[in-house]
């Protein structure tokens, strides 16, 4: 193969270097910005150098067709002779094709099929620094391929921000492989920030910062948007400008439409493209790039059942791709759409998708290459075990893996389909009843939600069989010759049900627009669905926003249940259940699928153990003020408590944690014949907790904390031990002759004495008698005498008798006791 007069483009000065380094090490690691020439020129260069055939590996089907087409021109010939595309559902390779451009993906499922790649080579592995789920996997396989197989394969990894010595040390045999780096000739790009307005929606402040850029500016202009939705609200925010072309730029754009981004057009131009364009792609005629900050990527909430896209902030890596756009061709400028102040807050690089994604399909990659754990697999980050392991239960529960983990001849199927292993059982079984077609038509607008607009599922398969959109007929066409299948009924949802059982929802009541779903969690069906008032629906597709609790849907078929119980048979399950609910004990026999009841009926004879533990959750949950407390048992747990605190063991801890915990012990005859909540009302608490006294020891109780206490008076006044400190409320007067303040638990504590004046008002607080009588005593004396002339108030109350009533009456009582 012969290279034709290649563009000056800054890698072309060092291509030879690069072809040398890949044949003396046989890896490498190419480090390059946009632009430079890495993913079009280095293939023809290797191609050129070598006699096998050269495999270029792109993230994104839009940018394998789009670097196969610009290699396929500067060879002046055309797509499929000696430069071809392999994506999902469309190839264009012939017999004399050199260079071919794969996705990664198809090439995971070709080394499954061929680990040996004979005839290949040198494999590409473009924008390693994307980090995609299917990338990290190929790189994986290929250098256990190398290791085993094919040592002389050879391996060149490209990207333009990668951590170059962590990839050149996955790389290399002995040591790093060799990194070779070119710099690109960005022209500068000068930065606007131009933060949100108050309660200004994402799309309206994109079209904000357009319409800056248009005034600012000349030349095209790129706008980054996280998703094709995005793209569709700006373009009409902007359908008054007149003298503009607006382009949508995004992967499921038709092969034409997106060849029209790629191309200078007529008139001045906005692209509004998802991340397609960071890195792989180029659009001529960019002087202006505006940045929303924002870009889709997998996500699983394992918690709530629910994976799928989730928007998140760009890390400075991509902003910075993103900005450079402005200055491929001339000096540029660039909106970003966040104060600066938010700018040092950005991640450093994109998270990994291994970390964050739904693992299911790498499970089954995993298994159908015989390490279903990865292990002795090369990783640039290694699968969370956690999120494998959930992959390996749905796989096990397809029928795609044994109990060992090891793949079944189904799961091989399942593999070869290309679809996640969910939609690909879907086709599979759902092919059986409704027929291949109506399952493949129904998979693809899964695997794609892009090609329909509604929620409504069936209306949307309405429309695509009426207008035959050519993406979307060649995926059916693709998908129904995998598999074999009768006319069946026409049931989308039955379908949908087969790949995501957990995913079919029941209305929470009449009228309501929420649903719960069979995993658990609730979901609400948006107002003009279009599916009327279905009691059941099986939900395609379904997000939650953060810092919600119910789910949205976005996809969704009627159904019923009788089509719930044929599709979801292995999560129904009937159980007695016996539960605190509302108060008081349930007991009843449930039919379940999943989350939902399917029916319910009372238990007539209740399993006893069952009753009680149910009686014992009741107790747990309302507390055990449920218990009848009355005022000796207020006190006695109040005692207890005292001396707990004072004197620890052997007296017991009796705070609401405890005595929940040792119910067994203080409630134990009670809460066994316990069957309802007012049999718990009715249990005398204060007899239960005599069971927690601590004999011989509480044989002293009366004396290391007396309920009642006599004071000089003879009185027998109650004690307050609510407090830390045991508090007694008296008359000054019936303490006149103690000198001291008593003290309880052997001394150790004196009692708070709260003294009182004729009138039950009180004159003073004290845990000090005797300096109280010194100190304190003359100011209130004073104030008591004016107050109540007709009582006797002396000067030193330690030397007289105590009274209760008036002085006339104190000689009735009986003399103080000496302290």
């Amino acid at each position: 193969m012969k290279l034709p007069e290649l563009p000056d483009l800054p890698i072309r000065d060092v291509l030879d270097h690069i072809v040398e380094t890949l044949t003396d090490h046989e890896t490498a690691v190419l480090v390059a910005p946009p632009g430079t020439g890495k993913t079009t020129l280095v293939p023809l260069a290797l191609a050129a150098g070598g006699t096998g055939r050269v495999i270029v590996a792109e993230p994104r089907r839009l940018a394998a067709r789009a670097a196969a087409g610009r290699m396929a021109a500067l060879l002046g010939e055309q797509v499929g002779e000696t430069v071809g595309y392999s994506v999902r559902g469309d190839r264009q390779v012939g017999r004399r094709t050199r260079i071919e451009v794969v996705t990664s993906g198809l090439l995971v499922r070709r080394l499954q099929d061929d680990p040996e790649l004979a005839g290949v080579d040198t494999v590409v592995l473009d924008e390693c620094h994307e980090r995609h789920l299917d990338a990290d996997l190929l790189l994986a396989l290929l250098l256990d391929a190398r290791a085993g197989l094919r040592p002389d394969l050879r391996v060149l990894a490209t990207s333009a921000t990668v951590a170059a010595d962590r990839l050149a040390m996955l790389l290399g045999d002995a040591g790093p492989a060799p990194v070779v780096q070119v710099e690109g000739r960005a022209h500068p790009v000068s930065t606007t920030y131009l933060p949100p307005l108050p309660r200004e929606r994402k799309e309206a402040q994109v079209a904000r910062a357009i319409r800056a850029a248009l005034a600012g500016t000349d030349g095209d202009i790129l706008a980054f948007l996280p998703g094709a939705a995005e793209i569709r609200k700006t373009t009409a925010l902007l359908a008054d400008l007149d003298d503009v072309d607006i382009v949508p730029l995004h992967g499921r754009l038709s092969a034409a439409h997106q060849d029209t981004a790629l191309r200078p057009g007529p008139r001045r131009r906005v692209v509004l493209s998802t991340a397609v364009a960071e890195s792989s792609l180029t659009v001529p005629g960019v002087r202006a790039v505006v940045d929303s900050g924002l870009a889709r990527v997998p996500r699983i909430d394992r918690s709530r059942g629910l994976s799928g896209l989730a928007t998140v902030r760009v890390s400075a890596a991509v902003a910075g791709q993103r900005a450079g756009r402005a200055g491929r061709e001339a000096p540029g400028r660039v909106w970003r759409c966040w104060p600066e102040f938010e700018h040092a807050t950005l991640p450093a690089y994109p998270e990994p998708e291994i970390r964050t994604a739904d693992l299911t399909r790498l499970a089954l990659e995993l298994a159908s290459w015989g390490t279903a754990d990865g292990y002795g697999l090369t990783w640039w980050d290694a699968p969370p075990a956690g999120g494998l392991a959930a992959g390996h239960e749905v796989l096990r529960v397809l029928g795609a893996v044994n109990e060992d983990g090891a793949v079944t001849d189904r799961g091989r199927r399942m593999a070869r389909i290309g679809l996640h292993p969910r939609l690909a059982r879907a086709l599979l079984d759902g092919a059986d009843v409704v027929g291949a077609r109506t399952a493949a038509e129904v998979v693809t607008v899964l695997d794609d939600d892009t090609h329909t607009s509604g929620v409504d599922l069936a209306a949307g398969l309405r429309a695509l069989r009426r207008e035959q959109p050519a993406r979307w007929r060649r995926e059916v066409e693709r998908l129904t010759r995998t598999v074999d299948g009768p006319e069946g009924v026409d049931d989308p949802a039955y379908v949908v049900a087969l790949a995501h059982p957990e995913r079919l929802a029941r209305r929470r009541g009449p009228g309501s627009a929420s649903y719960l779903m069979a995993g658990g969690t609730a979901v609400t069906l948006p107002a003009g669905a279009g599916t009327g008032d279905a009691e059941w629906l099986a939900v395609g597709i379904a997000t939650r926003d953060p810092g919600r609790s119910e789910g949205y849907i976005r996809l969704a078929a009627v159904a019923d249940e009788q089509l719930a119980r044929r599709a979801a048979a292995n999560l129904i399950t009937t159980a007695d259940e016996i539960e605190w609910v509302d108060g008081d004990v349930v007991a009843r026999r449930i039919e379940r699928l999943g989350a939902i009841i399917l029916s319910e009926r009372p238990l007539r004879d209740p399993d006893r153990a069952m009753l009680a533990a149910a009686v014992r959750r009741g107790l747990t949950s309302t507390g055990i003020g449920l218990l009848s407390w009355d005022a000796d048992a207020v006190a006695l747990r109040q005692r207890l408590d005292f001396l707990h605190r004072t004197l620890g063991a052997p007296w017991p801890p009796v705070d609401d944690e405890s005595l929940l915990a040792a119910a067994d012990t203080w409630l134990g005859p009670e809460l066994a014949n316990a069957r309802r909540r007012a049999d718990l009302e009715g249990i005398d608490a204060g007899q239960a907790l005599q069971r927690l006294l601590p004999w011989p020891d509480a044989a002293r109780m009366d004396e290391l904390a007396p309920d009642r206490l006599e004071v000089p008076s003879g009185s027998r006044l109650r004690l307050d031990y609510a407090a830390d400190q045991p508090v007694l409320a008296v008359k000054v007067q019936e303490v006149f002759g103690w000198k001291e303040t008593p003290r309880l638990a052997r001394g150790r504590v004196p009692i708070v004495l709260h003294l009182l004046s004729p009138a039950q008002r009180p004159v003073a607080v004290t845990a000090d008698l005797a300096s109280f009588w010194h100190t304190g005593w003359p100011q209130v004396r004073a104030d008591l005498r004016g107050r109540y002339p007709k009582h006797a108030w002396p000067e030193d109350p330690t030397t007289v008798p105590a009274h209760r009533g008036t002085a006339r009456n104190a000689g009735r009582n009986r003399p103080a006791a000496p302290r």
